[in-house]
This record gives structure tokens, C-alpha cells and sequence, in this order.
């Protein structure tokens, strides 16, 4: 697959750190002939009905920074609709507080039977509710690319992409699942658009 004169010299230009556009505000980038905005702020939703994990990262070096982390635990004896709710409303406060730019879901997936994959459509549905009204751009990456950016393996355990996320972001416990994943999936979102790759992140 080929480049542009144009896509080459961009590429050149960032390498030097020329580029203009490379501030801390937001800016724009093209990756394969389109464009893209960067973002410094980055929340990763991982949806459950019963316990959708979260994370927000800010960009920055060494590492970025983890603003917030956690589970949206929810009882098994809430009807789905009062679950969808403290989903939406939870997220919602999380983006009010931390006023991240892009939002990261965990992509669709073949689920073991056709309820589950409803029940896990519900959930991302109120994230990405939450996310689209606050004005936030949204994307998803699937769970195998996740794990390969992380971990470096596709079938990777929870538990090893859990261990990775603590190291990667310098935390001093290791995250619950959910909540790794979802700062997982932001920390893949900000390698993606950090770069010139072959697939960028599909937006949705």
C-alpha cells in the first residue's frame, strides 16, 4: 500500500516534532488520507449490565497519568432499565468531572447465545449515550486488538492484561478486571492515533 508526497512529508514532519499542530490542546492528524483529531484525554468503557468498568488516562510523559478508574457494579435484582440508567448517569458524572474528548468501547464480539449479546448491546448502548451527549468523539476497538496492544496476545487472561495496565500506568494496586479493561482499551486508542497504523480505530 502506497503514500502520498503529501502523507510521506507529514510523516517526516512529525517524526522532527515540526509539526505545528503537536500541542496540548487538541489537534488533527491523517492517518491513511484521513483525518483525525488527537485527543489528551481518553475514557475506556468496557460494558456490562451488572459491572461496567471504566477508566480516563491523560496523555503525558513517561507514562499517562490515570485520573479515574472503576466498576459500575450493579444488583441482580435491578430490572435492566433501572441498571441502563446507572449506567448512563454514572458515565455521565465521570465525563462532567475529568472532561475527557474521546470515548473507547470495547467492540462487538460473538457472544455464547443471542440473550447475552442483547444484554451486552444494552449495556454499550447507554454507554454510548452518555459518551455522544457529552459531545465526546466515539470509537471501539475490538477485545483480540486490545489484548495484542497490551499484552502482546490476542487470548491473553484478564488477569495478565490487568498486571500489564498496572505496570504500563504505574498504578499501586493492580485494577479489578473491568476496570482494567476499560484502561486498556484507552491506553490502546492512544497508541493507535499516535502513529501511522495500517488500521486506525473505528469511530461510531
Amino acid at each position: 500500500m502506497g503514500i502520498t508526497a503529501r502523507q510521506f512529508q507529514q510523516m517526516q514532519e512529525r517524526l522532527a516534532g515540526k509539526r505545528g499542530s503537536e500541542k496540548k490542546s487538541i489537534g488533527s492528524i491523517s492517518v491513511n488520507g484521513t483525518s483525525h483529531s488527537t485527543h489528551e484525554t481518553i475514557l475506556g468503557i468496557d460494558p456490562s449490565l451488572r459491572g461496567t468498568g471504566f477508566g480516563v488516562i491523560r496523555l503525558g510523559k513517561p507514562h499517562p497519568t490515570t485520573l479515574a478508574h472503576g466498576t459500575i457494579s450493579i444488583p441482580a435484582s435491578w430490572e435492566h432499565s433501572r441498571c441502563l440508567a446507572k449506567i448512563f448517569e454514572t458515565l455521565r458524572d465521570v465525563i462532567v468531572k475529568h472532561q475527557p474528548t474521546a470515548c473507547v468501547l470495547e467492540g462487538l464480539f460473538y457472544a455464547q447465545n443471542l440473550q447475552t449479546a442483547l444484554i451486552m448491546g444494552e449495556a454499550r448502548g447507554a454507554s454510548m449515550v452518555a459518551a455522544a451527549q457529552a459531545g465526546l468523539e466515539v470509537f471501539e476497538i475490538s477485545p483480540r486488538k486490545m489484548k495484542l496492544a497490551i499484552v502482546g496476545y490476542g487470548g491473553a487472561q484478564k488477569s495478565a492484561v490487568a498486571k500489564m495496565v498496572q505496570r504500563f500506568l504505574q498504578l499501586a494496586e493492580e485494577p479489578a478486571s473491568d476496570a482494567a479493561d476499560a484502561l486498556a482499551l484507552a491506553i490502546a486508542f492512544s497508541q493507535e492515533t499516535s502513529r501511522f497504523a495500517i488500521q486506525s480505530p473505528k469511530k461510531i
